[in-house]
C-alpha cells in the first residue's frame, strides 16, 4: 500500500512510498483511509520524527478486516478513527477497537474525517467544566478546528459564550453558532467567567486564568501561541474574589470511552465543521512545504485507492 513517510530532506518532509500492509494486533481492527484533516499537532509532530514514520492521528474509513474477537464493526462499515500513535496518511491503518467509531450513511468523509481529534477533545473540555446551563464560559481561540466545536457544544449546554478570535471578520459565523459575546482580544472582555477553554496559550492562558470567577477552572487544551506563560507576582495569592481558581492540562490519549464520544458526534447533523478545503491526498506534502495554510475553512485530504 502507499502511505505518507517522513523524509527530512523532502519538500513538507514526506514523500509517498509503498509501505508493508498493516497487520492488526490484538484489540485492532483494519481501515481503508478514505479522508484525514491533518491537525495542527500532526503538522508539529512531523519535526524530529523517524525518517519513515507514517504521521497523521485521525480520519475516516471502510473498516477492512474486524478485530479479532468479533466485536464492533464489520467489514464495508463506515467509521471515523482516532489513534495519537500515528500511521493514519496512508491508505490502510490498523487502529484500536477503542478508539473507533461506526459512522451514518448519510455524512460525507470529508466531514467524518474533522471530527476524531477537534470535535472530541472539545466535548470532553466542555463536560470537564460541569454543569454550565446559564454560566459565562470562555473559549478562546474560537475560530480553530476546537474552539468552533467547543463554542457549539458549549451553547447547546445552555451556557452564555463568550468567544474570542482575532479575526472579526469571523465573529458572525461565532455568533451563529451559539456565541453570545465576541472579542478580538481577551482585554475587551470586562466581567468573570465559570470557566475557560485556551487554544492559544502564552499570554492568552495568563489573561483567561485572571478572568476566572473563585472555583472556576481554565483548561489548557492548546499551544497555538507557540510562546511560554509568565504570571505576575500575585496571580496565585487567592482572596474572596479569586480563590479556589485552578489550571488543569489536556491530552485525549488519556481520555477513556472515546468511541462512544465519536459516535455521539458522527451521527449529529447538525454539527457544523466548518467550510471544508478538499484536496487530493498527493498535494500534502506540497501544502506542508507552504506552511499548510487554511484559507477557506478546515484542509481535507481523499485518499486515491486507484492502484489497489
Amino acid at each position: 500500500m502507499l502511505a505518507w513517510t517522513t523524509d527530512p530532506g523532502a519538500p513538507g518532509g514526506l514523500t509517498l512510498a509503498e509501505v508493508p500492509e498493516p497487520v492488526p494486533s490484538e484489540g485492532k481492527l483494519l481501515v481503508r483511509v478514505e479522508a484525514f484533516a491533518p491537525n495542527p499537532g500532526d503538522i508539529a509532530a512531523l519535526t524530529g520524527a523517524p525518517a519513515g514514520t507514517i504521521p497523521g492521528w485521525d480520519g475516516s474509513g471502510t473498516v477492512l478486516q474486524s478485530a479479532a474477537d468479533g466485536q464492533g464493526p464489520r467489514p464495508g462499515d463506515r467509521v471515523l478513527f482516532l489513534g495519537l500513535a500515528s500511521h493514519g496518511w496512508a491508505q490502510h491503518r490498523a487502529v484500536l477497537l477503542a478508539t473507533t467509531a461506526p459512522a451514518p450513511v448519510d455524512a460525507s468523509w470529508e466531514h467524518l474525517a474533522t471530527l476524531p481529534v477537534p470535535a472530541t477533545s472539545a466535548l470532553r473540555a466542555v463536560r470537564r467544566l460541569g454543569s454550565i446551563l446559564g454560566r459565562r464560559i470562555l473559549i478562546v481561540g474560537a475560530t480553530s478546528a476546537v474552539g468552533r466545536f467547543a463554542v457549539q457544544l458549549a451553547a447547546r449546554s445552555g451556557a452564555d459564550v463568550v468567544a474570542v478570535a482575532r479575526d472579526e471578520s469571523r465573529h458572525a459565523e461565532l455568533r451563529r453558532l451559539g456565541a453570545s459575546e465576541t472579542h478580538t482580544t481577551l482585554a475587551t472582555v470586562n466581567s468573570r467567567v465559570h470557566g475557560a477553554i485556551d487554544m492559544i496559550g502564552g499570554q492568552h492562558l495568563v489573561d483567561a486564568y485572571a478572568l476566572l470567577q473563585p472555583g472556576a477552572t481554565v483548561i489548557a487544551l492548546g499551544h497555538a501561541a507557540g510562546a511560554d506563560e509568565h504570571f505576575p507576582y500575585g496571580a496565585f495569592i487567592a482572596d474572596p474574589t479569586t480563590s479556589d481558581r485552578a489550571i488543569t492540562s489536556f491530552f485525549l490519549g488519556s481520555e477513556p470511552h472515546l468511541s462512544e464520544e465519536m459516535t455521539f458526534l458522527a451521527a449529529d447533523p447538525e454539527l457544523d465543521s466548518g467550510g471544508l478545503d478538499v484536496k487530493p491526498w498527493t498535494e500534502l506534502a506540497d501544502w506542508i512545504d507552504v506552511g499548510a495554510p487554511r484559507r477557506s475553512g478546515r484542509v481535507v485530504f481523499r485518499v486515491d485507492h486507484a492502484d489497489e
